[in-house]
């Protein structure tokens, strides 16, 4: 039986790159990441898909100490080493008015952000959880351009927010250090949870 037959025409390779063998990244090597190489990584998690198109997450992409360091007031103790070193941390965030751009970006219904305009609870539960969909895009995208991630919670979102979105829409939704892990940062993998305990049909 071959690969299509089973519902996945990738291969172990591929799986291995992007699920299997990846590591969430907590030290870094010193090696320098291209903005032409974050290019390509936006360029490629722009397919994936979101709710009418919405897309609505933003990138602001920290790569000099001095802007790195803006971010340590904010952080949790055990993310400072990491963002200190990691040579490009991306801030994820979402844009809480991505509606304006759905004339663009849903044509054929350019009325539509009209309806997160008058509803502000959609607006912002649209924006979070495709913001997030991207957010793991970006994941995928840098792993199949050949870096590490090593995303993280733990640090204060509205210093982050006041910090660098200040007078914007945009909002925090997590971290992501971007570049080359150090094996060294390793800890042992942990178990994951079973099919049998998560998943359900009906």
């Amino acid at each position: 039986m071959d690969e299509s037959e089973n519902g996945c025409t990738c291969g172990d390779a591929v799986r291995d790159l992007i699920f299997r063998e990846a590591r969430s990244q907590n030290r870094w090597q010193p090696r320098a990441v291209s903005d032409g190489l974050l290019r390509e990584v936006y360029e490629l998690m722009k397919w994936g898909p979101t709710s009418m198109n919405t897309a609505p997450l933003r990138l602001l992409f920290l790569r000099t100490a001095e802007a790195k360091e803006k971010l340590v007031p904010a952080l949790a103790p055990g993310n400072v080493d990491k963002v200190r070193t990691a040579p490009v941390v991306a801030v994820v965030a979402y844009d809480s008015a991505f509606h304006d751009k759905l004339p663009f970006l849903f044509p054929h219904r350019p009325q539509a952000g009209a309806m997160f305009r008058e509803d502000a609870r959609l607006s912002e539960a649209t924006a979070f959880r495709n913001g997030t969909l991207q957010g793991a895009y970006l994941m995928i995208a840098a792993r199949m351009a050949g870096l590490d991630c090593g995303p993280m919670s733990g640090f204060n979102e509205d210093m982050v927010n006041e910090t660098f979105f200040a007078g914007r829409t945009w909002k925090v939704n997590f971290l992501c250090g971007l570049g080359y892990g150090d094996p060294a940062g390793l800890f042992p993998r942990h178990p994951k949870l079973a099919f049998e305990q998560v998943c359900e049909f009906a």
